[in-house]
C-alpha cells in the first residue's frame, strides 16, 4: 500500500522524522521502510528512552494525520487497479500499515477495488514475515505461486517471497536489487495484466527415478510405475535403467511426451518437448536432454543421467576403509562421464533458458560427506548446478535423503552386514527457484530378494523436486 499503491512513504518518514525529533538518514531505512508501527516504535524507544507504546502512539496520530490530507496515488497505480477489475483478476492490499490506516487509504482509492485486506492488525508476524501474504492468498483463495506481490521496499519484497509469490518491485525511497522471480520497474505506469501475468513463476516438479532393469522383477510394474508417477505430482521425469521400452510405453499410458535414448535413458513430459540433445544411440551410461515449453515464453532443458556403477564408493569406505583421497582417485571412470554429460549439456543450452539434471550418479554428494570431496557432484557444482534437496534440506544429519536402497537393509553378499545407506541420486538444477524436495518411496517395500510383490518397482528410491521457473 504505502508507495506502492499510494505516495505514503514521505508521509510515513516524515511521521517518523517528528517524533524522533531529529532528521533521518539512509542508515534509519531498515527500521523506517516497510516495518509496522510497533517495530519503528520500538525502534525508537531503543534510541530515546520514551515507552515504545507510547512512541506507537504519536507514530500513529502523525501517519494517520497525513494520509487524511496528503494521499497521492502513484503513477499508474489506479488504471492497473482498473485493468485488472476488468480482467476479472481479484486484488487484495496487504500492507504493514494499521487497520485504521488502511481504511482511510481504501476510502481514498476505493474500497470496492479490493476482494481482501490484510493489515499489521490481522496477523502474529507482518513484513518481512510471509503471515501477511499467505493470509491473503487463502482470503482469495488461490495459490501463492499463481500471484504477483506488488512491492515497494526489501521488507515487503522478502515477505511476498517468502510466501512463494511472484515479485513486482517499484522501489519508493530505497532501491531494490534484481532476483530470480523478481521484476524491477520504475513506475507502474504502463504496467498490463499480460505482464503481470508473464511475471508470475508456473511451478515444475521433475523426478528423477531408476526403474531397476525396467522394473522388471516387480510383478505388474508397468500399472506401478503409472501409479508412482501420477501420485508424484511430477511434470517431467528423467528415467534411467528403462530396458528400452519404458519410456515410450509410459508415456502412452500417461498420454504425456517421451524421449528414448538407447537402450537405458528416457525422458517422461506432460509438458511439449521442442528438441532433443545428446546422442540418441547411447549407450548403458551416458546423458540424454530435451527442452521442454513449460509455458509460452518459458522453456527449460532436462538432462537424464545414469552413472557407471562401479568402484562404488560408499563400499570402498564402508567394508574396506580407503582413506578420502583413494575414494576420490577411484571416481576418474564416473568424472569423466560427468564431464562429458556436463560438455553436452553446455553445448546445448541456450541463454537465458534453465537446466535440471537427474540422475543415478552412482556415487555420493560432497555435500553429505564432511570429509570426502566426491569429485562427480563438485563438477557438476562447478558448472553451475545447484542440488535440489540439499537446498530444501540443508543438513544431511537431520534429512540424508538416502536413495540407495529401499530395499537392500543387508549386502547381498549374504554376508549379513549392514548395506551403505547413501544420496546417489539427484535433481541439479542451473537457473531455477527450488519450492520443495523430497525423496519418494511407496508403501513399505520388502528386501531383496522377495521384492516380487512390492508396490514400489525400484531398487533406489526416487528424488522429486518441484521449482518456480522464471522468464528467461
Amino acid at each position: 500500500m504505502d508507495g506502492t499503491l499510494v505516495d505514503t512513504e514521505q508521509l510515513w518518514w516524515e511521521a517518523v522524522e517528528q517524533v524522533a525529533g531529529r532528521p533521518l538518514t539512509e542508515a534509519d531505512q531498515p527500521d523506517v521502510l516497510g516495518r509496522a508501527v510497533e517495530h519503528t516504535a520500538a525502534w525508537l524507544a531503543g534510541a530515546t528512552g520514551r515507552a515504545g507504546a507510547e512512541l506507537a502512539a504519536d507514530l500513529h496520530r502523525e501517519f494517520a494525520a497525513r494520509v487524511r490530507t496528503g494521499i497521492v496515488p502513484r503513477p499508474g497505480a489506479l488504471d492497473l487497479l482498473d485493468a485488472l477489475a476488468a480482467a476479472g483478476l481479484p486484488t487484495a492490499l496487504v500492507t504493514a500499515s494499521p487497520r485504521a490506516v488502511a481504511e482511510v487509504v481504501l476510502d481514498a482509492l476505493g474500497a470496492h477495488r479490493f476482494a481482501a485486506s490484510v493489515t499489521a492488525d490481522d496477523t502474529v508476524r507482518t513484513k518481512p514475515a510471509p503471515d501477511p501474504y499467505l493470509a491473503a492468498c487463502r482470503a482469495l483463495g488461490v495459490d501463492p505461486a499463481a500471484c504477483v506481490a506488488v512491492e515497494d521496499t526489501e521488507t515487503g519484497v522478502a515477505s511476498a517471497e517468502a510466501a512463494g509469490c511472484a515479485v513486482l518491485a517499484v522501489p519508493s525511497l530505497a532501491p531494490i536489487g534484481a532476483a530470480p522471480g523478481r521484476t524491477v520497474r520504475d513506475s507502474l505506469a504502463g504496467t498490463t495484466v499480460e505482464e503481470l501475468s508473464r511475471m508470475v513463476a508456473p511451478a515444475l516438479t521433475v523426478m528423477s527415478w531408476n526403474l531397476w532393469l525396467g522394473g522388471s522383477r516387480v510383478d505388474d510394474h508397468r500399472a506401478k510405475q503409472l501409479k508412482v508417477i501420477l501420485e508424484s505430482g511430477a511434470d517431467v521425469v528423467g528415467l534411467q535403467e528403462t530396458a528400452g521400452t519404458a519410456a515410450q510405453e509410459l508415456a502412452e499410458a500417461l498420454g504425456w511426451h517421451h524421449h528414448r535414448a538407447g537402450e537405458n535413458l528416457g525422458i517422461l513430459s506432460r509438458h511439449p518437448i521442442t528438441a532433443r540433445f545428446g546422442d540418441p544411440d547411447v549407450g548403458f551410461y551416458g546423458a540424454a536432454g530435451v527442452r521442454i515449453a513449460v509455458a509460452a515464453g518459458r522453456e527449460v532443458d532436462v538432462w537424464t543421467a545414469h552413472l557407471h556403477y562401479t568402484p562404488y564408493g560408499p563400499y570402498e569406505s564402508v567394508f574396506d576403509g580407503l582413506p578420502a583421497a583413494q575414494l576420490v582417485a577411484h571416481e576418474e571412470l564416473r568424472l569423466a562421464q560427468m564431464r562429458d554429460a556436463l560438455h553436452r549439456i553446455g553445448a546445448a543450452s541456450s541463454e537465458g533458458v534453465p537446466v535440471v539434471l537427474v540422475g543415478d550418479f552412482n556415487c555420493p554428494s560432497h555435500l553429505d560427506w564432511p570429509d570426502v570431496e566426491w569429485p562427480v557432484t563438485k563438477a557438476a557444482e562447478e558448472a553451475g548446478f545447484a542440488d535440489s534437496f540439499r537446498e530444501a534440506h540443508p543438513d544431511p544429519a537431520v534429512e540424508p535423503g538416502h536413495t540407495w536402497s529401499p530395499i537392500h537393509p543387508v549386502h547381498e553378499d549374504g554376508s549379513g552386514r549392514p548395506e551403505p545407506q547413501d544420496r546417489i541420486d539427484y535433481v541439479l538444477h542451473r537457473g531455477l527457484t527450488v519450492r520443495d524436495a523430497r525423496t519418494l518411496v511407496t508403501g513399505s517395500p520388502r528386501p531383496w530378494p522377495d521384492v516380487a510383490g512390492n508396490d514400489w518397482p525400484s531398487d533406489h528410491a526416487a528424488v522429486v523436486a518441484t521449482f518456480a521457473t522464471s522468464l528467461g
